[in-house]
């Protein structure tokens, strides 16, 4: 049980609720999820478990794919539909002028959290915050916009693929085309349908999961660590470097039986065993370790 499950969470659930309830349901407690979905989107969502909670921070990095749909001539104070709304405003826009305006996004953008978010300012989340009436600053991130494309224009409505960096909040980027075009607007819906190389087509729902557990073939879901990390090169060390291998030690290229010099490598043992991610650091001439999983 040491890998990923790609969830596909449903309306109503946190993510949180996601983890808890799968804890219940695996009766395992080393339960994480790789990266926050609000409580109304739905979509994919990697579940780390076991040991392959080390990979929780490498997953959130990946970049993310979603369908939004954005209702233009509507500004609400959450950013999309389930907020109170605080203006509204006719739309008198071309399909030229949206296509501009959303070629404007692409690249990388300074972008501004929202107050109803999980962030925190001085140990409160900002949504705790915003239920008390109260508005902070925040300051702007740096995101990236890999894709923004316009599938369908039915206005005030807008269907909108989006590939984006971690940290983005497609919230406010709707908020941010509809203030561009003039006319306001908010995100109407939200499905995240790829986190890098795991897409919705693969993802099971929770009930999904409890099914296959009373089924007995729960490990049929479990990514495997080792796979999950399958698109880095495959390098075992020398019998003489197991042991410093099995310490999370640094090992010279003596010790290793493959020259891989770019970027991250799996490292193996002598025998096969898999033990982590290293790399190799050309001032001090070794493979250094990243993230162990012995």
């Amino acid at each position: 049980m040491d890998g990923i499950i790609v969830i596909r969470k449903e309306k109503g659930y946190t993510s949180h609720d996601v983890v808890a309830k799968l804890r219940g349901i695996l009766s395992m407690k080393k339960i994480g999820h790789t990266g926050t979905l609000d409580p109304e989107a739905e979509g994919v969502l990697p579940v780390a478990l076991g040991k392959g909670t080390r990979l929780v921070d490498m997953l959130t990095d990946k970049e993310k794919t979603y369908e939004a749909v954005l209702r233009l001539g509507v500004v609400t104070d959450t950013q999309d539909m389930t907020g109170t709304v605080l203006e509204e405003y006719p739309v008198h826009v071309t399909e030229e002028q949206i296509q501009d305006t959303v070629n404007g996004f692409l690249g990388e953008q300074m972008q501004v959290p929202p107050m109803y978010s999980a962030l925190k300012v001085n140990g409160k989340k900002l949504y705790e915050l915003a239920r008390e009436g109260k508005t902070v600053e925040r300051k702007a991130r740096p995101v990236f916009f890999y894709g923004i494309e316009i599938q369908k224009i039915a206005l005030p409505l807008i269907k909108l693929t989006v590939t984006c960096s971690k940290g983005t909040y497609i919230r406010t980027l709707c908020n941010d085309i509809g203030e561009a075009l003039g006319c306001g607007g908010c995100m109407e819906s939200l499905v995240r349908t790829k986190v890098g190389r795991y897409t919705l087509e693969e993802a099971y729902t929770l009930a999904q999961v409890e099914e296959i557990r009373d089924q007995g073939k729960i490990s049929h879901l479990v990514i495997p660590v080792e796979q999950v990390l399958g698109e880095y090169p495959r390098l075992m060390c020398t019998q003489a470097g197991d042991r410093l291998l099995q310490n999370g030690n640094p090992l010279i290229q003596e010790l290793v039986n493959e020259n891989v010099k770019e970027g991250w490598v799996r490292m193996y043992g002598s025998t096969g065993n898999f033990a982590g991610i290293y790399q190799w650091d050309q001032g001090k001439q070794r493979y250094f370790p990243v993230k162990m999983f012995i």
